[in-house]
């Protein structure tokens, strides 16, 4: 039983109808908590679970037991069971006495914007490391929580025993449960933590394999749902998951393209950012978002069409700078823009508004502008190859080979017993070629 405790809950299998709060404390955020609540309400959609209900709350004063006052919290739960929902799902991160608390006002289910990530984020992870992500997250958001786990006990005894002479029984048989559930999480958050670093680690090792072959790297980024994944297929004919879901990609898929001038370039899909991600979020997937800190670039993809395109823009942008990311050399895609055809003038705002008028426009749902960024990603590497002309002996296939593999062979003959090769090679790769180059 102990084990189930770092479940976060069974309830997204449970919960069919939730009724979505955003509370707000400043007037001047009234649309951006509306904005707030329909990221929400995706999120919420994503697990499977039906909307009845919405309300954005404006609250003067902070209420420590309930968040909103005592009146405004019967308010809406009443009217969450007027319209039947089973559920209430809050914009906010709940306390977990707040959280204790509306359960035990209303007898329905309560749940935060974390917890809703956090069922996505199990359900979508795919490789070992983000389960274990996902496992350390969850275990971190569910431990100041246990005591909601165990109250039925205590609540069963009545208060018995709560004599002097009680010893350990006296405080209760929940809270003795309770201490050991703690002990036994930490145990197994620890023992998470050290599988995690191990796989890192390997994944480290892959990182400097990389590294020494010369092959440049960049990242994609970007707000969830941005079209981060498809881009990738696009441009690496690649056949990752690409959904109109949040938080399709939880793990980090690397593909190798081939640019216009032979140049090879790594790219790599990672998870997709939302506003208010929690911090113990953004440090539990670390590992994942490091390819964005090891990149020689990034590719920051946003949905053009979107109104919040300008909010996502910074959300992302912040969430690098946290990573150490943030003065990292970029791309900036404004993608769907087949959708923004009736509106001509908000593609050229876009474009004036990011990467100095430097964004370049695609669509990766009909291909238009993916060859103006096939050559914008071949400059942002122009300094990284060098056109040689080498006399190789037929015995140096490997160098033949490496040539094939990593630059771009523009044309080969055969004279004598050696091979006369004109390729565009990575600059990481001339010092094993130097002693080939033809006069």
């Amino acid at each position: 039983m102990t084990m189930q405790m770092f479940d976060v809950r069974e309830k997204p299998r449970m919960v069919e109808r939730a009724f979505l709060i955003g509370v707000y404390f400043d007037r001047s955020d009234a649309d951006e908590a509306e904005s707030l609540l329909d990221e929400l309400a995706e999120l919420v959609g994503t697990l499977g679970i039906g909307i009845v209900g919405r309300a954005c709350v404006f609250v003067r004063d902070r209420n420590t037991r309930y968040l909103t006052g005592t009146g405004k919290c019967d308010e809406l739960i009443d009217r969450a069971k007027e319209l039947d929902a089973d559920c209430i799902v809050f914009d906010n991160e709940l306390a977990p006495m707040q959280q204790r608390a509306w359960e035990e006002a209303g007898n329905l289910t309560v749940i935060d914007r974390e917890e809703v990530i956090l069922d996505i984020f199990k359900m979508r992870a795919q490789t070992r490391e983000a389960r274990l992500q996902v496992d350390l997250a969850r275990m971190q958001y569910s431990l100041p929580r246990l005591a909601r786990m165990w109250a039925h006990l205590d609540r069963q005894r009545g208060g018995a025993g709560g004599g002097k002479g009680g010893g350990a029984a006296a405080r209760g048989e929940g809270e003795q449960q309770i201490e050991v559930d703690r002990r036994l999480a930490r145990k197994r958050i620890d023992r998470t933590k050290r599988e995690l670093e191990a796989v890192r680690r390997n994944r480290e090792t892959q990182r400097k394999q990389r590294v020494s072959e010369g092959i440049p790297h960049a990242a994609i980024v970007g707000y969830t749902n941005a079209g981060k994944s498809s881009l990738l297929n696009r441009l690496a004919g690649a056949d990752v998951l690409a959904e109109d879901k949040l938080f399709a990609t939880l793990d980090p898929t690397t593909r190798r393209v081939e640019l216009p001038d032979g140049q090879p370039l790594l790219l790599t899909d990672t998870v997709g950012f939302v506003r208010n991600l929690p911090h113990r979020l953004v440090e539990a997937f670390k590992a994942t978002l490091e390819e964005s800190v090891l990149a020689d670039f990034l590719i920051h993809v946003l949905d053009a069409s979107s109104p919040h395109a300008e909010d996502f823009y910074r959300t992302t942008v912040g969430v690098l700078e946290e990573l150490g990311a943030g003065g990292k050399p970029t791309v900036v895609v404004l993608n769907k823009i087949d959708l923004l055809d009736a509106d001509p003038d908000r593609l050229h705002e876009l474009k004036h508004r990011f990467n100095g008028g430097g964004a370049i426009p695609v669509s990766v749902r009909t291909g238009e502008g993916i060859d103006a960024l096939v050559n914008k990603l071949g400059d942002m590497l122009v300094d990284r190859v060098t056109r040689m002309k080498l006399r190789i002996p037929q015995s140096r296939q490997d160098l033949v080979a490496l040539l094939h593999r990593e630059g771009k062979i523009v044309s080969q003959d055969y004279e004598g017993n050696d091979v006369l090769v004109t390729a565009v090679v990575p600059n990481a790769l001339r010092h094993r070629l130097e002693g080939f180059v033809l006069a």
